[in-house]
């Protein structure tokens, strides 16, 4: 394949960021913080603990991040396929900004709320992993895309109506918008299902006056939550498919430029670069793009369980990812030997893909140690039920460290979150999301 050019942001755009004050609508931030920018509040160095956060807080770990991101950029660069990380699991720019650095052909996004936020930053390639149809966002898409010539965009397309509506709204547009045929599965959620619907879809973006077919899109990951070999071959077979269709459409001279093939959440990355990296036909230019993007900070559940380089890694030679988010709550009722009730609710940490994970322990006067045995059994508004086990040290007062689960319903809850050092305590950043 042909190198793209490098995925850039707005520096400027970025330091602006760094230049938002600490105050009040940081739930969890240190009132020593209150009034002082992002920077100044970082150079501190506050402790968590003893410098006064409110409970509950959720902090990245920053070894573990560094760690993710340059395990992820190495893996992509060795396997010959670019990374357009989903931006809406973490949807901070100051994140972005880490994964283009370290390589990152674009950043992906799910609506045009979340575009309209990338672009504030300056991202300069961006693939819209979705139909797009509304018309007030095409519209302000046309004028982007007018405005600044560097600015790449695609986004899918699954239905003859839908290149239709993008048709209407883009009237006049100075420049093409691009898109991908997006195929879907039964079983799976948008996307064409059937090879007629297919060419009658490519078929209509190529008479478009203001459409440009560049290739193929989908998303496996909601086929399975396995890794039975049933369910490897069932990813393996989608991918081959958004292969084909390329292919074809190549054949019949439907597709612009470089052909763009695109798949890969965070659970089966692998089995799409396997797919995507076979030996494609001579002659035609194509640019795997996978778009995983809650590696960045992995977890303790659901993609523990499943990624290629989990607990149950599926790829040799690469250290697995680590997991980069924690909640700390506090120990506020202990009603029986048998519970405790922790000042972390389903508003401050996800829940959809597994409970927290009780990991740590931590006195008043720290330091933190392995908590073992403890479960969170279920979670109301603002309470957590931790269970405790025969001889629990776990008293009213204490902190409990606690793993997250699926990142994507973690960043959402909290406008600001600490970095923290090695020794899991000291702010070395803050890092500020947009949802």
């Amino acid at each position: 394949m042909n190198e793209p050019a490098a995925c850039t942001m707005n520096t400027a755009a970025l330091d602006t960021l760094r230049q938002e004050r600490v105050d009040w609508r940081f739930r969890s931030a240190a009132p020593a913080l209150t009034g002082l920018t992002l920077d100044e509040a970082a150079d501190r160095r506050l402790n968590l603990f003893t410098d006064g956060f409110f409970a509950p807080f959720v902090v990245l770990d920053e070894e573990a991040l560094e760690h993710n991101l340059r395990t992820m950029a190495a893996w992509c660069a060795a396997r010959g396929v670019v990374l357009a990380p989903h931006g809406k699991t973490t949807m901070a720019p100051q994140l972005f900004a880490r994964q283009i650095e370290h390589g990152a052909w674009g950043v992906t996004c799910a609506n045009a709320g979340h575009l309209r936020i990338y672009r504030a930053f300056g991202v300069s390639r961006i693939l819209l992993a979705n139909q797009f149809l509304d018309p007030a966002g095409l519209r302000w898409l046309a004028a982007e895309l007018a405005a600044d010539p560097a600015f790449e965009f695609v986004c899918w397309v699954d239905s003859v109506r839908g290149v239709e509506l993008m048709t209407e709204a883009l009237a006049g547009s100075e420049r093409p918008v691009d898109v991908l045929l997006e195929l879907g599965a039964d079983g799976g959620r948008t996307g064409v299902r059937d090879t007629a619907t297919a060419w009658a879809v490519a078929e209509a973006v190529d008479a478009s006056p203001v459409l440009r077919l560049r290739g193929t899109g989908g998303y496996e990951g909601a086929l399975s939550h396995h890794t039975d070999e049933a369910a490897l071959a069932l990813i393996s077979s989608y991918v081959d498919g958004l292969r084909d269709l390329a292919i074809a459409f190549a054949d019949k001279g439907l597709l612009d430029g470089q052909v763009i093939v695109t798949a890969g959440g965070s659970a089966y990355f692998d089995q799409v670069a396997n797919e995507l990296t076979k030996p494609w036909p001579a002659g035609l230019d194509v640019l795997p793009v996978l778009r995983s993007g809650a590696y960045v900070t992995h977890d303790d559940g659901f993609y523990r369980e499943i990624s290629p380089l989990g607990d149950h890694p599926r790829i040799d030679g690469v250290a697995s990812f680590r997991p980069a988010l924690r909640a700390w709550a506090q120990v506020t009722s202990k009603p029986s030997d048998e519970l405790a009730l922790l000042t972390i609710g389903k508003r401050d940490a996800s829940f959809d893909e597994g409970m927290p994970e009780p990991q740590l322990r931590r006195t008043p006067n720290g330091p933190a140690e392995p908590l073992e045995g403890h479960v969170v059994a279920k979670m109301n508004d603002q309470h957590a039920f931790l269970t405790l086990p025969a001889g629990s040290p776990v008293e009213v007062g204490d902190w409990v460290g606690l793993g997250l689960s699926h990142p994507c319903t973690v960043f959402d809850k909290w406008p600001l979150l600490p970095v923290t050092a090695a020794d899991g305590e000291t702010v070395v950043d803050l890092v500020r999301t947009w949802f």
